[in-house]
């Protein structure tokens, strides 16, 4: 009897794990299956997404794999949340990221009042603040910064203004451009250096009117007059896309539960 009982438990188990996508309870709220961070990384992501929780009321999580078998990102995104049972509050607020490792791709699934907070043009923006570093195989930076952005979206959110196409957070400035402008203001300086060298060895100053030019009594003129010249420039103001409506778009997940979302590959 107690052998049949164990067998019953070890069916229902591995029926459970062929359905429902792995379990996160051993790093909640990060799950790394591929081992992409050191212990010291996991334990101080750790305590930033459980400080988000605590400070705004919403679940953060982000979860890693080295494959998610034949299911979409968007899928196994929607799926991981809604069956480990993430979410805060009664709505089960928050959001996850998933990156997948064997295929490349990223996916940030949405529920309860991040759906809101996290519009599709947002989502595209945190995309862009955190592939290059996961292109770079720098997996804390691009976690990291995952996490400080949701804390940003957030708080902006409960402002009743979530970010979305007509106030994305301005991007960090690029150290690559930095680098392009510091080069052309060198360049600047040393040309207006330069110049002002070159005018002092001049030993005639350039004149103001072209009469200066002439020798006296070397030219009469009988007649002048002054022709002016004018230019008409209109400027138009340039207005937004009327498709450019912004917002969330949602879906269903297996679960019955309204999921907003988006991703891409790294």
């Amino acid at each position: 009897m107690k052998k049949n009982i164990i067998y019953l438990i070890l069916t229902i188990s591995m029926i459970f794990t062929v359905i429902l996508p792995v379990s996160a309870s051993e790093y909640y709220p990060l799950f790394d299956e591929p081992d992409l961070l050191t212990d010291s990384q996991e334990t101080e992501l750790i305590a930033k997404l459980e400080n988000i929780c605590a400070q705004k009321q919403m679940e953060v999580v982000v979860a890693a794999f080295e494959t998610i078998g034949d299911y979409t990102p968007m899928e196994y995104a929607d799926d991981f949340y809604d069956y480990n049972g993430y979410g805060y509050g009664e709505n089960r607020d928050g959001l996850v990221l998933i990156v997948v490792m064997d295929t490349s791709d990223w996916w940030i699934s949405t529920r309860g009042s991040a759906i809101t907070a996290f519009t599709d043009a947002g989502i595209e923006y945190i995309g862009e603040q955190i592939v290059p570093y996961l292109s770079d195989g720098d997996y804390y930076g691009a976690f990291s910064r995952f996490a400080e952005q949701c804390a940003v979206f957030i708080d902006q959110a409960n402002t009743g203004d979530p970010y979305d196409t007509h106030n994305l957070p301005k991007a960090p400035f690029d150290k690559g451009m930095a680098a392009v402008i510091a080069l052309v203001a060198g360049l600047l300086i040393a040309a207006i250096y330069t110049a002002n060298l070159k005018g002092q060895l001049k030993s005639v100053q350039a004149q103001r009117a072209a009469a200066n030019y002439v020798k006296n009594g070397s030219l009469n003129v009988t007649n002048s007059r002054d022709f002016f010249l004018y230019r008409h420039v209109d400027r138009t103001e340039k207005s937004s896309s009327s498709d450019d409506k912004g917002g969330s778009s949602t879906h269903t997940s297996s679960s019955g539960a309204t999921h907003g979302g988006g991703g891409g590959k790294f």
